[in-house]
């Protein structure tokens, strides 16, 4: 698998992580999610609304 590839999913996954926590949701919960779904949990995570 391509370096870059990996690089870009874990910086999708931390930036998720950042905007999480930015929601008063769990960060490390939405990384794991995250390094599992990729856009599809970008996606969700810009739909929920703040806690």
């Amino acid at each position: 698998m391509d370096n870059q590839y990996i690089v870009g999913w874990g910086t999708l996954a931390l930036i998720n992580a950042g905007l999480a926590q930015g929601k008063n949701r769990t960060g490390l919960n939405w990384f794991l999610l995250s390094l599992a779904l990729g856009l599809l949990a970008t996606f969700s995570l810009l739909l929920v609304e703040k806690r």
